[in-house]
């Protein structure tokens, strides 16, 4: 039989020799997934990017980011039409076309982009019917989907995973098939599609239902590029000595170990620092939706300690809307605002302070969406046919609120204007008349806009009083009083020290007068 040195091997000596062959082999193996491990704990990849709610209001301007932290925005949420349980549509408020006319949703992604940021879309979330919930057609719910990612041209997507869209566990599964096809059908690396779940969580870490959902994601062939913790609103769950800070690290600590076992049963056995990279944290900044839970400043700077010495991949937040303090018109802090933290921000923002060197794209070395052609020379002309609103004319008088297109740019008038260049390089911009929301998208052509027949609303009269809200048309063009008004003309000239009592109606608003 076989020999070694000359000497016949023993049974025992055999037994030896397989033992130790494996041993070492095992070892190598250790080695090998020792090494890769430490490499993610090395690799400094981790990226930051707040959450915005597209539907709120007042509408927040994601597309002019206030930091460099503040330019990676997760866009939210998206959620099934109440018309269609398969179509998609902003927050069941705007369809994608009207988030496109009414809101500039398209622009100012655009626009985004423009300023070095990357646009992330989120689907679900805490209120509205989720998709894989209403839409039982696998084919159709893939392409729900799909038609988010290609309008958008989006590298990475959030899946928050709430309320019903978590305990139904056929949905799990569809929504799981739908994103792996999905992800299947951009193999191709410069289509690349990278997947986030996000999570409630507990200061004992992820519920029953949330690893359900993980595991699902897993076991139907979903890429997942990491796991959110809603580090927020934990309730019961945090006990009163435990302060939020103490509650999001314990809640991350006990996730770890609870994902490590998780993607283990998936077939996924992967080491501690790359788990670590693949977690992300989403504290509620300020003041929380349950009394008493307030993450404050130096809760945001422990929490980035912490993600940077763990090697956490990703830290967003509550969102980008509510990063400032509130004025002193709004009394009661304590509170939930849509638009302000609650607490007193001494003149710095949540993004910088959670984002700080957390500056990788969160679509990694993904090839950057295109954008629109830039201008081949210094002046661009601008074509009336392929542009959604008229060119702008030095002799034209604008009014607040009048959309025109200068340089293959679209600006609004933030209040009267004649004969002021849009893009003036010398007019600093809270002293231009302009406000840039974006570039003309390719293939645009002009907006029709409703026309209003005489009759539709009153005309103006010079010596009549119009109160907040009233509507009038003055030479053809319909305007909305913002507060009480007599002897003001619609098109008087205004400035931001005094501003005038009206504003033309919107696109949105003329539509829906049309229809009545």
């Amino acid at each position: 039989m076989g020999k070694l040195g000359g000497r016949r091997l023993s049974f025992m000596r055999l037994g030896i020799v397989i033992v130790g062959a494996g041993a070492l082999a095992f070892t190598s193996l250790s080695g090998w997934h020792w090494f890769q491990d430490s490499q993610a704990a090395a690799d400094d990849t981790a990226w930051f990017a707040g959450y915005a709610d597209v539907t709120v209001t007042p509408r927040f301007e994601f597309e002019e980011p206030e930091s460099p932290a503040a330019r990676n925005v997760v866009l939210s949420f998206i959620v099934a039409s109440k018309d269609d349980l398969c179509t998609p549509s902003w927050g069941a408020a705007y369809s994608l076309d009207d988030a496109s006319k009414d809101l500039d949703l398209d622009r100012r992604i655009a626009r985004l982009r423009q300023n070095g940021g990357e646009p992330i879309v989120s689907f679900g979330g805490a209120i509205n019917d989720e998709l894989a919930v209403t839409c039982t057609d696998p084919e159709k719910l893939k392409d729900a989907y799909a038609s988010i990612v290609d309008r958008y041209d989006l590298r990475v997507i959030d899946l928050d995973i709430e309320g019903t869209g978590l305990s139904d566990v056929a949905a799990g599964v569809r929504r799981a098939k739908a994103i792996a096809a999905l992800q299947a059908e951009r193999s191709d690396p410069d289509k690349d599609l990278r997947v986030w779940v996000t999570l409630p969580v507990a200061p004992q870490g992820l519920t029953i239902e949330g690893r359900q959902a993980v595991s699902s994601l897993l076991t139907n062939g979903v890429k997942l590029s990491g796991v959110n913790l809603m580090t927020m609103d934990y309730g019961e769950s945090r006990s009163k000595e435990q302060s939020m800070i103490d509650a999001s690290i314990s809640a991350l600590k006990a996730s770890h170990n609870q994902l490590g076992s998780v993607y283990a049963d998936a077939g996924q056995t992967i080491g501690s620092a790359t788990l670590w990279k693949r977690m992300g944290a989403t504290p509620m900044i300020g003041q929380n939706d349950v009394a008493g839970e307030r993450f404050g400043l130096a809760a945001a700077q422990e929490l980035n300690a912490f993600a940077r010495s763990t090697g956490l991949g990703r830290l967003s937040m509550w969102s980008l809307n509510r990063d400032r303090t509130c004025s002193a018109n709004y009394p009661d802090v304590r509170a939930v605002s849509n638009s302000c933290s609650g607490i007193d921000q001494e003149q710095t923002t949540f993004a910088q302070l959670l984002g700080a060197k957390m500056t990788d794209r969160p679509g990694g070395s993904a090839v950057t969406p295109t954008l629109p052609e830039p201008a081949p020379s210094a002046t661009p002309s601008d074509d009336p046919a392929a542009s959604p609103y008229p060119i702008w004319d030095t002799d034209e008088t604008y009014v607040e609120g009048t959309r025109i297109v200068w340089h293959r740019n679209v600006y609004v008038a933030k209040w009267w204007t004649q004969g002021d260049l849009p893009d003036d390089p010398t007019m600093d911009v809270s002293s231009s008349p302009w406000q840039l929301v974006g570039p003309v998208l390719p293939g645009e052509k002009p907006v029709v806009v409703p026309t209003l027949p005489a009759g539709t609303y009153p005309g103006w009269k010079d010596g009549t009083v119009y109160s907040k809200g009233e509507r009038v048309l003055y030479d053809g063009v319909a305007f909305r009083a913002k507060w009480y008004s007599q002897g003001d003309n619609p098109t008087a000239r205004t400035t931001p020290a005094e501003p005038g009592p009206w504003i033309r109606l919107t696109t949105a608003e003329l539509r829906k007068a049309a229809t009545q």
